[in-house]
């Protein structure tokens, strides 16, 4: 029951919601997250980590950036369940349509400058 839980959790904040409907289209980095949301970066990085958590996003080096992404859902099957309705779930939300054009605009070398 305490994975179930730490996924569900996972879900409570709204943020963490537009947070996962973003990774749904691509691999985002945190300032391109931060930009999207209009937060601040520790609350971003503190919304991936429970997010990491719960099985739900993954991250990889990348020279100096590191991107995250949605998982498989292999680590669990709450999380796979969950990331496999979520694709369907919210698509006529105006706020989340809103924020998923936005984000399709936001991109690191726009925000950061080229990292090498």
């Amino acid at each position: 029951m305490k994975e179930f839980i730490k996924v569900m959790k996972a879900l409570s904040d709204p943020n963490r919601v537009k947070l996962l409907k973003m990774l749904q289209k691509r691999t985002m980095c945190v300032c391109e997250i931060q930009a999207a949301l209009g937060i601040a970066q520790p609350t971003v990085s503190k919304h991936l980590k429970i997010l990491e958590d719960a099985g739900l996003v993954g991250r990889e080096k990348d020279g100096l950036w590191v991107n995250y992404s949605l998982t498989d859902g292999i680590r669990s099957p709450y999380a796979a369940s969950l990331l496999g309705n979520l694709r369907h779930w919210l698509a006529d939300d105006p706020g989340i349509r809103d924020l998923l054009e936005r984000s399709d605009a936001i991109r690191r070398e726009n925000l950061c400058g080229p990292r090498d």
